[in-house]
């Protein structure tokens, strides 16, 4: 981790910072702001000499969106290499410009320059002897109600804040500078003001706690499993309670020579996260099979095609719905990793096989890296293509990494996941892509070692995606990925690495998908019973209940198998697998509607509660329940009693598996056997349940989703008029129907405003008196 200081006063040893200190040339351009600071206070002429100067530059490429940029010398090598994260992915930025309405202006005083729009105003102070930077917020309430004004300070650059440093440099000897000018390293820093209770959510999938205030964080991709501060998806993207976020547009320790920041203004966090993923894009929408659940070889188990024959049979003896099967590392020939090859000696007949389980109804994924040894089959024919990342004198380590800045290696890569398509595979398990060299490196394109360290896992799973999407087709291609940053949600799914197996680590887990969600990462899983380590029955039965109400869910392990009978042979694990699977089935024309509007709006299927309801202050602290989707609130048990608590926040709230009801704002202690957990309808919304079985075939997740369908309505205590989505399973991303559902406590109807349903609906209204009793758990 770069470090500049010790404490607030001493920089760190062989560390000089050049704050910017005051704004010597100031310009207000026709839509953008453009100031040139000296990092010294100017008393008179000769203080103009000798002095470094930073430049910064405002602009508002969007709509309640701050483009700032930093910099001491824009053109130097460092800067202007790659990689670059891509922005605005999907929007035209000068269409949207010549269309924009919000009033932008930029103007220059006396005193200072400001760049105004209806709702946000950013403005640098230009008297002599100041530096201060502003943005404010106007024309919107905080959600959070931090002040009663409709004018207030998002956050600023004050004193100190926005710095050139510098570490084992020249540049403070004159004559050792010409010399050598690039000795050492050189960064510039941005310290955006916190405020009074001001919280900070994000920076990629952290398992740490929940708020990040007071942690130090490197955004540095490593293979460090969740009980650690390290992650394998940093994202350079924080949001504040206080009602903005922001983006570091480059590599937070390799940022050298210039400083890019977007500050994103909501005020609710479900703008911000909107405006943040018009930035670096939104996620792809999943296909609705890949809601199914997911079975695993695990990781070093042995197996074969009668292994995964028995499971399958297994749990479709004890009626336990599985629509994916995935095959972990061992499908390949060990030493051989990667030649993405099917291992003859376990697998005669590969294409047989998969051609088999395809016949049952199956879906198939397998593991794959991105790292070629140099045993596997095709090392050499990459080394000659020129396929890999080289050293510097052009040779080849015995580990190989595919080189996706090079459109040839690309290709290549593709037409290896093309021939296993072509078998019967339908999407892959992107693992690693975190333990990328940056020493002794040489990319074909030429980009920085360091700043592709984390942004190698962009190209890797951006690669792999676009080769299943253009076999498979739009809205048809899923990926299983773990490496990531920014922009990398725009190839679901992810999961979330490898967590012990233990209470602790299931609660880390969901704390470490909540701040991912919060940078935009819509579609999450994680696996079930933890990676590694065996889950003793109680562990296992927790989190599958935790997992099947995930947007994703996976059984997945290390050295043990995760089918229920091997975990428990009670035959308890049996029955809470069936009874939370079917769950889960049957919420999916919910569950599919609420994925189509994450793909459209970048708000995650899995949300923390304060996304929903930010203001009120005691959802900004809750880490241990979520919201999944905007009506339906899930409260994960995290121990081997049952014992849970849990916010609830205003309103009747409708527990879908006892049919109590819970009145809000007020914390609940209950106990819950296995077969249960709080799971409970908002207030004011209603769900539409569907019918997953029927003509005596296996129960999977896509199925007519319009047919035969279940409202089930919570009016609350006053009144409900909501429309809701009922979507197409065979045309993902279309709707099948939408209905309007109006009423009160007494009476609710339900009307089909586009569209249409089939068969005869249902509408189960919520009785709303039916409270749970305080002493009932």
């Amino acid at each position: 981790m770069v470090k500049f200081s010790t404490g607030m006063w001493e920089n760190s040893p062989s560390v000089a910072i050049s704050w910017a200190t005051e704004i010597v040339k100031s310009e207000a351009l026709k839509d953008r702001l453009r100031c040139v600071a000296t990092t010294r206070k100017i008393y008179h002429r000769g203080d103009t000499l000798n002095a470094p100067t930073i430049t910064m530059e405002c602009s508002s490429p969007l709509p309640d969106v701050i483009h700032l940029e930093a910099y001491h010398w824009k053109a130097h090598a460092p800067t202007a290499q790659g990689p670059h994260y891509e922005v605005f992915p999907t929007i035209d930025v000068k269409e949207v410009a010549s269309i924009r309405k919000d009033g932008i202006q930029a103007t220059k005083t006396e005193t200072g320059l400001t760049l105004y729009t209806n709702t946000l105003t950013a403005a640098f102070d230009t008297r002599p002897g100041q530096f201060n930077f502003d943005i404010r917020s106007h024309g919107a309430r905080s959600p959070t109600g931090i002040t009663s004004s409709n004018d207030y300070l998002l956050t600023q650059l004050g004193w100190r804040s926005v710095g050139y440093v510098k570490r084992d440099t020249n540049l403070q000897h004159p004559n050792l500078n010409l010399v050598d000018p690039d000795k050492g390293d050189m960064w510039m820093t941005m310290q955006f003001q916190i405020s009074v209770g001001e919280k900070i959510y994000g920076l990629g999938e952290r398992f740490g706690p929940f708020v990040k205030n007071g942690q130090g964080v490197e955004m540095w991709n490593e293979d460090a499993g969740t009980s650690s501060e390290l992650t394998y998806k940093n994202v350079p993207f924080f949001l504040s309670s206080r009602g903005y976020g922001v983006n570091y547009s480059r590599q937070h320790i390799c940022s050298y020579e210039a400083a890019s920041v977007y500050v994103v203004h909501g005020p609710s966090p479900s703008a911000i996260l909107q405006r943040y993923t018009a930035i670096t894009g939104r996620p792809a929408l999943p296909p609705p099979w890949t809601f199914n659940l997911w079975l695993s070889t695990s990781f070093t188990t042995n197996y074969d095609e009668s292994t995964v024959n028995e499971f399958l049979k297994g749990m479709q003896d004890r009626d336990i719905s599985v629509g994916v099967f995935h095959f972990d590392c061992f499908w390949m020939k060990a030493f051989q990793w990667c030649d993405y090859e099917f291992d003859s000696d376990y697998f005669p007949d590969a294409k047989g096989q998969l051609t088999r389980l395809h016949e049952k109804g199956y879906k198939v994924c397998v593991w794959i890296n991105p790292y070629i040894a140099q045993e596997s089959k095709i090392f050499d024919e990459g080394v000659e293509g020129g396929y890999f990342v080289k050293k510097r004198d052009g040779s080849q380590a015995g580990m190989a990494f595919v080189d996706f800045t090079n459109p040839a290696a690309c290709k290549w890569y593709q037409s290896k996941l093309k021939g296993l398509m072509d078998l019967g595979v339908d999407c892959f398990k992107t693992d690693f892509g975190e333990r990328i060299p940056t020493g002794n490196v040489v990319y074909f394109d030429g980009s920085n070692p360091e700043k592709m360290h984390n942004y190698y896992s962009f190209l890797y799973n951006k690669v792999t995606f676009e080769v299943v999407e253009e076999y498979k087709g739009k809205n048809q291609a899923v990926l299983f990925a773990r490496s990531a940053t920014a922009g990398g949600q725009r190839f679901p799914v992810h999961w979330g690495g490898d967590p012990m197996s233990t209470f602790e680590a299931m609660a880390e887990t969901l704390r470490g998908g909540m701040s991912l969600g919060l940078c935009g990462f819509g579609y999450w899983a994680h696996d079930i019973g933890g990676f590694e380590g065996t889950p003793d029955p109680a562990l296992y039965k927790r989190w599958f209940a935790f997992g099947a109400l995930s947007s994703h869910s996976r059984l997945h392990g290390s050295g043990s198998f995760r089918v229920p009978w091997v975990l428990d042979p009670s035959g308890e694990a049996d029955r809470v697998l069936k009874k939370f699977i079917d769950l889960k089935l049957s919420l999916m024309p919910y569950l599919y509607a609420t994925a189509i509007a994450t793909h459209e709006t970048g708000i995650p299927m899995m949300r923390p509660l304060f996304v929903e309801f930010p203001e009120d202050p005691t959802c900004w602290n809750v880490d241990t329940q979520f919201m999944l989707g905007p009506n339906l609130m899930v409260c994960p048990v995290f121990n081997a009693e049952g014992r849970v608590q849990f916010y609830v926040p205003e309103g009747k709230w409708y527990a879908l598996l006892d049919g109590k009801v819970r009145t809000g704002p007020k914390w609940y202690t209950e106990t819950h056997d296995f077969m249960s957990l709080p799971l409970l309808l908002r207030p004011g919304s209603a769900v539409v349940l569907g019918k997953y079985e029927g003509g005596g075939e296996r129960k999977l997740a896509v199925y007519d989703y319009a047919n035969e369908v279940a409202v089930l309505v919570n009016p609350g205590a006053d009144t409900v008029d909501v429309h809701v989505n009922v979507p197409d399973s065979q045309a993902p991303g279309k709707i099948a129907a939408v209905l309007r559902v109006r009423g009160t406590a007494e009476d609710v109807t339900v009307e089909v405003v586009e569209g249409a349903l089939k068969g005869e609906y249902k509408v189960e209204k919520v009785d709303v008196t039916k409270a749970v009793e305080d002493d009932e758990y």
